[in-house]
């Protein structure tokens, strides 16, 4: 059964990539093989029907679209390495966003009989790849340079049932606030599919919020902080190649847009 899990891993991990859309924690509990590749191309669409102004609902609302590019190599069973790329598009605003990279470590692993619990480190870096427009609610992001640390506690069943708890900090440089994220995750990986729910938080330290101060508004120093839920399922075709759909919703937050958002993919292993 194990076998299963671990040729179906890196199947099931779904990204999005904007400081204001979906999200589900940064890594993944699960690992690729020593020399494996997996990669993964997706679509998504956001249909927000309200934006916090600072903590006020309101009513002005964005549609975005985005496209993208995800991989994960297995330098060794315990140690990998991922990478992602987005393209978004919103309103008159369009561009690739920010680049993700990460190294992931599994540094303990326990068995008790047929039980696993692990724990794993994680650090990553991610920055802009295009100089996107700064200055309204249409924005791809913050510019943002960040260093990303994780730590995440993974528990899994052998009947396939699991679930895992991030946190860390998330340093960003220059005028974007720091934020501190936690992310909770639940579900079952099986040889016939996948599907999970999850629960992710981000809290901002400080920053303005939109219309909180006189213009023009530094919008690289607004602080966003959200409550998001969501969920994938992931079909394989075969032990290689696989579907997933991912729908999500923010509850609510802090200078962020609340609705749903809706991805769908493709998954391969090489």
């Amino acid at each position: 059964m194990w076998k299963h899990f671990l040729k179906l891993s890196c199947c099931i991990i779904i990204f999005s990539n904007s400081y204001q859309t979906s999200a589900q924690g940064a890594i993944s509990g699960f690992y690729n093989q020593k020399g494996k590749t997996t990669l993964v191309l997706g679509a998504g669409f956001e249909d927000s029907k309200n934006y916090f102004i600072g903590r006020e609902k309101s009513d002005l609302s964005r549609n975005l679209h985005s496209v993208s590019l995800f991989g994960i190599y297995g330098i060794n069973d315990r140690f990998n390495v991922q990478a992602s790329l987005p393209y978004l598009s919103s309103g008159e605003q369009n561009g690739l966003q920010d680049a993700q990279i990460y190294l992931k470590y599994k540094a303990l692993e326990s068995t008790v009989k047929t039980d696993k619990l692990e724990l794993s480190f994680a650090t990553g870096f991610s920055f802009n790849v295009s100089d996107y427009r700064i200055g309204g609610l249409n924005d791809l992001g913050q510019q943002a340079k960040i260093l990303e640390t994780r730590a995440l506690l993974h528990y899994q069943k052998q009947s396939g049932w699991f679930a895992n708890l991030q946190s860390g900090f998330s340093f960003k440089f220059e005028e974007v606030p720091n934020s501190f994220p936690i992310g909770f995750k639940f579900g079952k990986a099986s040889a016939k599919g996948y599907f999970d729910f999850w629960y992710d938080f981000q809290y901002s330290f400080g920053g303005i919020d939109y219309r909180g101060t006189p213009r023009p508004q530094n919008f690289r120093e607004i602080g966003v902080n959200y409550h998001k839920v969501g969920g994938t399922y992931h079909y394989p075709f075969s032990q290689k190649s696989g579907i997933y759909i991912a729908p999500s919703y923010t509850i609510t937050g802090r200078n962020v847009f609340q609705g749903f958002a809706y991805h769908v993919g493709f998954t391969y292993q090489l």
